[in-house]
């Protein structure tokens, strides 16, 4: 691999981009792949392949082909409003997966420094929160407080933004309730539908930890959804 291309890659990296690196392996020639942007036409060809590799987030090579590929992805941005017994085993287990945690909860009395060392962490309301931050349809929502004036406003963000994954905890009557207040909010069936509640795929187990494992096994599950 050339030098400049190195450069490139290490300068991509730091600045947090997204991109490819495409190889082909039986002449060693490389070149990175960004979406939108001509590629060489020793690659062009393979064009439809790259960009599923790239779109799945995967590494490999093309079937019956010497070109591998090698996906660059910023973390995905998860967001946890409510910092409560949960989100403590929920990190726990995130903390080796490609997620930046961010959790948010005005009540200073939980979200601390102590109970989330290394964390962000934005003692505010969810509609002061979203201010300081950029969200979009890569970002994730796990709403844990089962208060209405917490979770609620940042649900409504999460599917103004269209997420790919919102989940709220709470039971099939709390969800019920959560669904009329949005309804009457204005948002849809098809919206509504999309929030995972009560959330978490079903382990059968009933204690923070296995909540937790509930919870990021469905995230994980969406995340690396074709």
């Amino acid at each position: 691999m050339k030098k400049k291309l190195l450069e490139q890659i290490i300068k991509k990296k730091n600045n947090k981009s997204e991109f490819a690196i495409i190889t082909n392996l039986k002449t060693g020639d490389s070149e990175i792949f960004e979406v939108g942007k001509p590629i060489n036409k020793d690659f062009k060809k393979y064009t439809d392949q790259i960009n599923s590799f790239y779109k799945n987030k995967k590494n490999g090579v093309i079937e019956d082909t010497n070109i591998f590929i090698e996906t660059y992805i910023r973390p995905i941005k998860v967001i946890i409003v409510g910092a409560v017994h949960i989100a403590q085993y929920l990190i726990n287990y995130a903390k080796s997966l490609n997620f930046e945690i961010i959790v948010i909860d005005p009540r200073g009395y939980f979200a601390t420094e102590q109970r989330f060392p290394g964390m962000k962490i934005i003692n505010k309301w969810p509609d002061e929160a979203f201010k300081e931050m950029e969200t979009n349809s890569n970002t994730a929502l796990i709403a844990l407080t089962h208060d209405p004036k917490i979770d609620d406003p940042a649900l409504q963000h999460a599917l103004n933004k269209k997420f790919y994954y919102i989940g709220a905890l709470g039971s099939k009557k709390t969800h019920a309730n959560r669904i009329e207040r949005l309804k009457e909010s204005g948002f849809n069936e098809h919206e509504i539908n999309s929030i995972h509640g009560p959330i978490g795929i079903k382990l059968g187990g009933k204690s923070a930890p296995e909540i937790a494992l509930s919870i990021i096994a469905q995230l994980v599950s969406e995340t690396y959804k074709e």
